[in-house]
């Protein structure tokens, strides 16, 4: 969890959404998150392990307790950001884990996350983005049992078995499907400039040195100009003499996504954002620190928002990095 202001207030959120695996990197890098632990809820089998759970005799599903602080990332935003990480139609399991213990469901701590957690689900079966019911359960939590410490933060301790396995479970092909932003060319058109569509719609590149914030020196964040999701900060931000706006990393990798690239005889490794699938730039092994990063990006792929305009665009829980 990324460092940030805390107003001191904990609560506690619990989801079930398949492998409990996939369900940690989407909230852990998120402002006002301060602990994310995989375990086991919703069933009547006292300390489950993994292979009782499994077994599909124990009744508890694979879930996240998420500690949160709700005055920096409202239960709101987390039951949005829940929504996007799952096919909430399936009552038999997630993509190719099936069975109870892989279903899905809101588990909640009180009555008003009932009520939200109510709500939003209503919201998303009106919507129209999907032509089943809506199976997700919504019950209020009951006792959570930790699962085994080499199941903890797995994307961490084992991280090409996790993207391997994520890939290949089909989650990934079925968000880019499903949950990827609704785009619309004609408004596209209207409201971004020729060189951000040429850029974000069609894989161009902006000149070098000639571009709007390959210089720039501003705090704040840069977002996708297309869907608004946050990509990088300016904290991260360094000048590697390239003439495009470069960053040491993202700000949430859930938000970007690698894609392999043979274009002009190369092969490099393109960076998109997720929601969007907007065309970014590409990502390089030449950058400074630890990991040796270098995101080479579009200006005209984004959006700046400054420190001080957080709070009024609607991006106020990223205000403590800057405090």
């Amino acid at each position: 969890m990324s460092e940030q202001q805390t107003t001191g207030r904990r609560e506690l959120a619990t989801f079930a959404g398949g492998c409990f695996w996939c369900m940690v990197t989407p909230f852990e890098e998120m402002p006002g998150i301060h602990g994310i632990v995989s375990g086991y809820t919703g069933g009547h089998k006292v300390n489950p392990t993994y292979e009782e759970v499994c077994s599909e005799t124990t009744g508890h599903a694979e879930a996240v307790q998420i500690t949160f602080d709700p005055d920096v990332f409202p239960y709101t935003k987390l039951l949005n950001l829940f929504w996007r990480q799952i096919d909430p139609t399936d009552a038999g399991g997630q993509f190719f884990d099936r069975g109870a213990s892989y279903r899905t469901a809101i588990f909640t701590h009180s009555e008003e996350q009932q009520r939200l957690a109510e709500e939003s689900k209503r919201e998303l079966a009106a919507s129209g983005r999907f032509d089943k019911p809506i199976a997700t359960e919504i019950v209020p939590a009951g006792t959570f049992y930790p699962a085994e410490e080499y199941h903890q933060d797995f994307h961490k301790k084992s991280p090409a078995r996790y993207k391997s396995y994520r890939q290949g479970s089909g989650r990934d092909a079925f968000i880019d499907r499903n949950w990827a932003l609704q785009k619309d060319e004609q408004e596209l058109r209207a409201r971004l400039t020729p060189m951000q569509y040429a850029v974000t719609q069609e894989n161009g590149t902006e000149p070098p040195f000639r571009n709007e914030f390959w210089n720039h020196k501003g705090e704040g964040l840069y977002v996708d100009i297309v869907s608004g999701e946050p990509l990088f900060s300016s904290l991260d931000k360094f000048d590697s003499n390239c003439g495009w706006p470069s960053f040491s990393k993202s700000l949430h990798m859930a938000n970007i996504k690698g894609v392999k690239d043979t274009s002009h005889g190369m092969v490099r490794v393109e960076v998109r954002s997720a929601q969007a699938d907007s065309h970014l730039g590409h990502v390089f092994d030449d950058g400074p620190g630890p990991d040796g990063i270098r995101f080479c990006i579009n200006s005209a792929a984004l959006r700046f928002i400054a420190r001080e305009d957080l709070e009024k665009e609607g991006y106020g829980e990223y205000a403590s990095l800057f405090a």
